[in-house]
């Protein structure tokens, strides 16, 4: 895992600054402190540059990247790990290729010279974002992996195109200035992102499964985006119905197995994070067999009895004789660290169990381990998240009657009554866009719409008036693919969406990449293993779903691993207890926000109406305030202190010279380098 950056101008003479690509790689030195690199070819324009965490040949100078081939026909830059990239090199040693590394990215160019970067994409196993140049065609392409897991940026300056795995990497190049769009910052207040953007104008997120190509014609820059893998669930009527429930069992333990066995190959030693859930407790299971000695296991705690999963935890760890790790955190620690978790995740955050991972990560990393196996990715393949099964119960259960729905949902509400108003909307919405698109207005985003009638009152009258009439959900499912979504059962609906919207902004976004790399830690998901997933999405309801059971296939398949209070146990969702469960927690966030939030500070922004601001704090601190209107006011209250501190971060600050003020103290330089 690492970080990457680049330039590429219009105009193939003009020059590439070297200590600008230097201080793009430094602005990123959590992601890559090991080490970076830059390449600039002088006749193209082009320039790239690498902050590296050494995973995969822990060489040096031999991994240094970016690469060059031989022949100077391609010039990569990659960040994260290509999983089976073993057997590729040797399939194609055998053929005449000659590697000059150990490192899975010189991969890339020798399978894109054999096959062509379309044919070559399908190779590729792992979570990635990377840049290749291809001198002959004159043409840069910047890839993403399939789910997301690793990010890419990218925005186009007059004359040029930056990109970079952070925002702030874009940021650091002086012709890239961060602006709030009227758009982006109203989103920001309501958690939920349109697929590829950003909370500044003109910087782009490229998508899950995208490559862009640029090319240049004519003195400017064509951008072209195509979309090479997408979830593909069956159309209604296709599905194999006649497997039995052991063969799905059985090819599910072999894609899985498999899948931790691949993300256990590294030249470091690799961890797992252990929660109480039975997604990294599987994970914890087939790790501990597949290795002779004690894997190592990670958990968070939480000060308050509902949200702790330690014991839990403790359990499963003792069962596989794990050698477990357990950081306790406390209220007070989470907003202490939220203006820094902020700086890391470039967007706002609803829940401070962002800021908990983040000191998980930080625990980790000074525990001497760079790698962990995690469990993203089950809840969105398997059903696991309430919202999901809602949606199964009231659209995906046509045989049965009203009465069966009525108390499916009475309890589902009750088993999940910590998060109404959260992940749960506390009354039901729908939205037309959304629902002329889908059928019906997914529960994933109805908590979030619902909140968005929070958002024009707060906004400053400036952007109110820009987005008067503006309608968020139409931006939503104008950003999905329809033909992904025509003719499939309900539930599949609902999980497509959820993994295109929250799953990868959110869960391997925020809560995910951003803060594991804030302190050098590669995060594997295991689930997230395509061949694991291509198979995953042929599964019936029925093996995703089974009476009041989430995640049946993984259950049964790891029932004899499982202690069985884990296995009876529903999914639990990670969440730290919001602010007003706790007087001293309560008192650390109105700290912060009589700083971040004071009249004065937000007036200065002109993001938000200090006045609105002050009216949420008064309704979130009455405690006549029903609990779930507190649980979502608490979200809008970190969201307002989100962009606020976005603000200081990426607009008050000057980013380009903070970056080369990293670069000096870090000690890196384009002198200390020799490039071409």
């Amino acid at each position: 895992m690492c970080g990457i950056g680049g330039v590429l101008y219009a105009d193939p003479q003009r020059p590439v600054n070297p200590e600008v690509l230097v201080g793009m790689a430094a602005i990123q030195y959590h992601r890559g402190p090991d080490g970076f690199g830059y390449q600039v070819i002088d006749d193209r324009g082009i320039g790239f540059t690498h902050a590296r965490l050494s995973i995969i040949d822990l060489n040096p100078e031999r991994g240094r990247q970016p690469f060059r081939s031989p022949d100077g026909q391609y010039l990569i830059a990659h960040n994260g790990e290509f999983y089976d990239y073993k057997r590729l090199r040797a399939d194609l040693a055998s053929r005449g290729y000659q590697f000059r590394t150990k490192s899975d990215t010189e991969l890339v160019m020798h399978l894109t010279d054999r096959l062509g970067l379309d044919q070559a994409l399908p190779c590729l196993r792992g979570e990635f974002a990377f840049a290749l140049y291809e001198r002959q065609q004159d043409r840069l392409t910047l890839v993403r992996d399939r789910f997301g897991i690793k990010p890419l940026y990218y925005a186009q300056i007059p004359g040029g195109l930056v990109f970079g795995s952070e925002i702030k990497v874009v940021l650091a190049h002086p012709e890239v200035k961060a602006q709030f769009s009227s758009e982006g910052l109203y989103h920001q207040l309501m958690q939920t992102m349109v697929p590829g953007t950003t909370c500044f104008e003109g910087i782009y997120a490229v998508e899950p499964g995208q490559k862009i190509t640029v090319q240049r014609r004519d003195g400017e820059l064509l951008l072209h985006k195509e979309q090479y893998w997408d979830l593909d669930f069956p159309l209604k009527g296709t599905r194999d119905l006649h497997r039995s429930e052991t063969d799905y069992i059985e090819e599910f333990r072999a894609h899985f197995v498999e899948a931790i066995q691949l993300r256990l190959e590294a030249d470091v030693p690799v961890a797992c994070y252990l929660s109480g859930g039975i997604d990294s407790c599987s994970i914890m299971g087939v790790a501990a067999a597949c290795q002779q000695s004690a894997v190592k296991a990670f958990t968070i705690g939480f000060d308050d009895t509902d949200y702790d999963e330690t014991a839990i935890a403790r359990e499963m760890a003792e069962a596989v004789k794990a050698d477990q790790d357990i950081l306790a955190v406390d209220g007070t620690q989470l907003y202490d660290h939220f203006a820094r978790t902020i700086w890391h995740t470039e967007r706002s955050i609803y829940n401070t169990f962002t800021v908990a991972k983040m000191l998980m990560s930080e625990h980790v990393r000074d525990a001497g381990y760079k790698v962990v196996i995690t469990g993203e990715g089950s809840d969105e393949l398997f059903a696991g998240y309430p919202q999901l099964r809602l949606d199964m119960i009231l659209h995906g259960m046509d045989d049965a009657t009203p009465e069966e729905r009525a108390g499916l949902e009475a309890w589902l509400a009750e088993s999940n009554r910590l998060f109404k108003g959260n992940l749960l909307a506390e009354k039901q919405l729908d939205d037309p866009a959304l629902t002329e698109l889908i059928g019906f207005t997914p529960s994933s985003l109805q908590s979030w719409l619902s909140s968005a009638s929070h958002v024009p009152g707060l906004l400053h009258p400036q952007h109110r008036l820009k987005l008067d009439g503006y309608a968020p959900g139409q931006s939503i499912a104008a950003a999905l693919n329809g033909d992904q979504l025509d003719d499939r059962h309900p539930l599949d609906k609902a999980q497509y969406v959820w993994i295109k919207t929250q799953f990868e902004s959110q869960v391997l976004g925020w809560a995910g990449d951003r803060v594991d790399m804030a302190n050098s830690l590669e995060a594997r998901p295991a689930f997230l293993d395509h061949p694991l997933v291509e198979f995953a999405v042929t599964l019936p309801p029925s093996m995703r779903l089974r009476d009041r059971q989430d995640k049946y296939i993984l259950r049964e398949t790891m029932k004899p691993l499982l202690p069985e209070t884990l296995y009876k146990r529903q999914k639990f969702a990670f969440m730290a207890p919001p602010s007003h469960t706790d007087e001293v927690k309560e008192a650390a966030m109105r700290s912060l926000a009589s700083n971040y939030l004071s009249k004065n500070r937000v007036r200065d922004a002109g993001l938000l109406d200090p006045d609105a601001v002050q009216a949420i704090l008064d309704r979130h601190g009455d405690t006549a305030t029903p609990v779930a209107e507190r649980v979502q006011l608490d979200a809008v209250i970190n969201h307002m202190l989100s962009v606020q501190i976005l603000h200081n971060h990426f607009v008050a600050n000057d980013v380009t010279q903070q970056a080369q003020a990293d670069a000096k103290r870090y000690g890196w330089s384009a002198h200390d380098l020799s490039a071409v």
